[in-house]
């Protein structure tokens, strides 16, 4: 609608101070045609925007020229107030600031949104946490990193990448943090690549004297899609082809979601899955294609044990069964003889 075109022209110009008719164009993905037209109609109704000429002219508005919330929609008042769950905030130190700010904002609300903002807030919440996560482990430095991405300055950390025992030692220009599934991530460049630091592995962090030197042209979440894509894009995924007894089929399907192929069924009901007949005495069994970043990842299968029987790859399936036959060796050699007995189970 064309309200909301001009009321986005106002907070845009309000936001950014003077801009392009070409960049107002982009922004709004309309012709700049439209954008010059727009500004018109706000001049007549009595906004103070003006335009300059020439290669470093734009459309503005006059120094000291507010707007409120006023204009916006019902919808528009509802998303402010579905939230993520104080948890982000509260790290951040921002737990007050997003309340207090949340306040404002109603208060200048119409009165009329102000039930469908405030049902919004009492009846819907976003958690990002994943069930069974364990407790929250918040970097200790999470206050430095942001004093480095907000003062725009270089970082030096030291770091624990996993598997490794020792931290090793970093200097990095950050580009900004990102918190995914309750995780908080560094988005950063080590000598001019980006690179993906796990904040709860940061060993110390330290805020340099130098300026961060960040690329041209590029932001947080261009860089994080890029980061991102290198972990859940997998070019050479490996096939595993796996018979899994269909009294847990629906718990198997869940626990591996994202490692299912393209044409596995997502669900027990109405699956694609070919069925074999009774094996062993443990019922029928189903088929499901999988994929995997390697075959150490799929390792994972075995915590189903019998429930789940690799059929392809045979090297997958030949590893399994020797990391099974060694982990029966080891409880058939160390028999815990002459130590109590676990009071779980026992009578009162």
């Amino acid at each position: 609608m064309r309200s909301d075109r001009l009321l986005s022209i106002m907070l845009l110009l309000q936001t950014y101070g003077r801009m392009s008719a070409g960049t107002l164009a982009e922004r709004l993905e309309v012709s700049v045609r439209t954008v010059m037209r727009d500004v018109e109609a706000l001049s007549s109704a009595g906004v103070p925007v003006y335009t300059v000429r020439g290669p470093h002219g734009g459309i503005a508005l006059l120094p000291g020229f507010r707007t409120d919330v006023t204009g916006l929609t019902t919808d528009e008042a509802r998303a402010l107030f579905v939230l993520l769950s104080g948890t982000a905030h509260d790290e951040l130190g921002l737990g007050r600031a997003i309340g207090s700010a949340l306040r404002k904002v109603m208060a200048a609300l119409p009165a009329s949104h102000r039930p469908e903002a405030d049902l919004a807030s009492r009846r819907v919440l976003i958690d990002p946490v994943r069930w069974r996560g364990g407790p929250a482990q918040p970097a200790p430095d999470l206050a430095v990193l942001q004093e480095a991405v907000f003062g725009d300055r270089r970082l030096r950390l030291r770091y624990r990448h996993g598997g490794d025992s020792r931290p090793r030692a970093y200097t990095l220009d950050p580009y900004g943090l990102v918190n995914k599934a309750g995780v908080w991530y560094l988005v950063a460049d080590h000598r001019g690549e980006p690179k993906l630091f796990r904040a709860d592995r940061v060993s110390s962090a330290e805020v340099a004297d130098q300026p961060a030197r960040r690329r041209d042209g590029l932001e947080l979440a261009a860089l994080w899609d890029t980061l991102r894509r290198r972990v859940d894009d997998v070019p050479t995924p490996v096939p595993v082809t796996v018979s899994v007894r269909r009294d847990v089929l629906d718990r198997f399907l869940r626990v591996h979601q994202a490692d299912l192929a393209p044409s596995a069924p997502s669900a027990p009901s109405g699956s694609s899955a070919a069925s074999f007949g009774p094996s062993g005495g443990d019922g029928e069994r189903v088929g499901v294609e999988l994929r995997f970043r390697s075959l150490g990842a799929a390792g994972a299968l075995l915590a189903f044990g019998p429930d789940v029987e690799v059929l392809e790859p045979a090297e997958l399936r030949d590893a399994l069964a020797r990391r099974a036959a060694e982990t029966a060796a080891l409880y058939a050699a160390r028999p815990l003889s002459g130590r109590p007995a676990s009071r779980r189970g026992r009578g009162r």
